[in-house]
């Protein structure tokens, strides 16, 4: 009774660490993956050899369940050949908010750089 009730905690305390966008997100992310697999005509069993996983954490991974790794994602996209979208999740050359960020922390004026001090006294003794 016990065990049963300390699985149930952690099934709650589970679902309320995602946000409902999080979720709505993995789920989508999981009808892809499902839908790709599919149109390639590959079946549960011989996808989940591919991805070297049980075909539970397949299946657990197409509801969207966010207690699947990230290294199981990676290798579902690599079984389906789109392991290189992968690295355009976020791109930073399109991540708005990261390239303004960036732009608010140039400095308001820049001045040119005072000469060093080593510099004119080796010019000094040079002319000399």
């Amino acid at each position: 009774m016990q065990k049963i009730l300390r699985s149930y905690i952690l099934i709650l305390m589970r679902q309320r660490l995602y946000s409902p966008s999080v979720r709505r997100a993995l789920r989508e992310l999981g009808r892809d993956i499902r839908i790709a697999r599919k149109k390639r005509r590959m079946p549960v069993a011989d996808f989940a050899v591919r991805m070297g996983v049980s075909q539970g954490t397949l299946l657990r991974l197409e509801k969207g369940d966010p207690g699947v790794a990230i290294g199981a994602v990676a290798m579902a996209l690599l079984a389906l050949g789109e392991l290189h979208r992968l690295g355009t999740i976020i791109d930073i050359s399109t991540d708005d908010t990261g390239l303004m960020l960036d732009v608010g922390s140039l400095p308001q004026r820049i001045r040119r750089p005072k000469p060093l001090a080593f510099a004119r006294e080796g010019t000094a003794e040079g002319s000399e």
